[in-house]
């Protein structure tokens, strides 16, 4: 049977909650990481001080965190994993591990433990939980609150409306604010209207709140960190991270969000024409490769909708 460790828990018996309490502060303070990976880093680090202290019948101090060792992080990762969780779920639990216990113990020796891996031979299309582990962690991993923002809403938007990296990087302050659709250029500059969901809208509307550039018609919507056009290297850059830290395959790549969301698409019964218009293909061809994906990986991928869609087929 396992065993469940994110049930509430009397804290207060556990000295090392004080020091979960300062990294959490340091991650606002020095880090400035958002409010949503604060609380879930402080709940990671509550988990782990829970597990030792009934795993070791004792209570957990800095002394008791600089003493864990490579089978006790198994055995907790293992509980994890027994709870439901998904691999990459417990690539970013093992990393906030690592991160607490790199602050708490001020330097000390950790033990090494690979995260877990994603299985060879997977489909080339990643899935929509994924897809969001994705582009979440690379925010989580950015330094600076706009940049955070910035990258999450560049990553859904590839997702959610199957741009090209370049079209992301080349849309305007002309598309604000983001309504129901967009106008977006692509190759040999034919332009296309492409839906929005309304999650992607609140990403962007959310970054553009905190960038600190002023937008304006003919300036680039996404900025780098001096102002200029944000470079589609960084973009790549940011997935590499983040799918190194999840243990995702390297063919998950920018490119790749946007073959998944035709992929997707296709699996709940668009039809190739009009992802043909929503991709910005010249040929139909080029949009039927799409129908070779095995059908059964689309049936396992849909059994849920769109993510964070709310809007059935869109």
């Amino acid at each position: 049977m396992a065993l469940r460790i994110n049930s509430a828990t009397d804290l207060a018996d556990h000295p090392a909650r004080g020091l979960a309490l300062a990294w959490a502060q340091h991650l606002r303070r020095d880090r400035r990481r958002s409010e949503h990976t604060i609380r879930a880093y402080l709940a990671t680090a509550h988990r782990l001080i829970d597990f030792l202290g009934r795993h070791r019948a004792a209570s957990i101090d800095k002394a008791g965190l600089a003493s864990i060792d490579t089978a006790e992080l198994r055995s907790y990762l293992a509980a994890r994993r027994g709870e439901g969780i998904a691999n990459t779920s417990a690539a970013r639990e093992l990393s906030a591990v690592r991160g607490f216990l790199a602050h708490a113990v001020e330097g000390g020796d950790m033990p090494r433990l690979k995260g877990p891996r994603v299985k060879r031979g997977v489909p080339r299309p990643i899935s929509p939980g994924d897809a969001l582990a994705l582009a979440e962690d690379a925010a989580d991993s950015a330094t600076l609150p706009w940049v955070a923002a910035r990258d999450l809403a560049v990553l859904l938007l590839l997702y959610g409306a199957g741009l090209r990296v370049g079209e992301a990087m080349g849309l305007t302050g002309a598309v604000l604010p983001i309504g129901p659709a967009i106008s977006v250029t692509g190759k040999r500059s034919k332009t296309r209207i492409v839906p929005v969901i309304q999650p992607v809208a609140d990403a962007i509307a959310e970054y553009v709140r905190l960038c600190p550039w002023p937008q304006a018609r003919e300036l680039p919507l996404f900025r780098g960190a001096r102002g200029g056009a944000l470079s589609a290297d960084i973009v790549r850059r940011a997935v590499r991270g983040a799918r190194r830290r999840l243990g995702l395959p390297e063919r998950t790549t920018p490119h790749a969000l946007r073959h998944s969301f035709a992929t997707h698409l296709l699996g709940r019964g668009a039809d190739l024409r009009s992802l043909q218009e929503l991709l910005g293909h010249a040929s139909l061809s080029s949009t039927q490769i799409y129908t070779a994906v095995d059908a059964a990986h689309l049936l396992d991928v849909y059994r849920h909708a769109h993510p964070r869609s709310g809007q059935g087929e869109g």
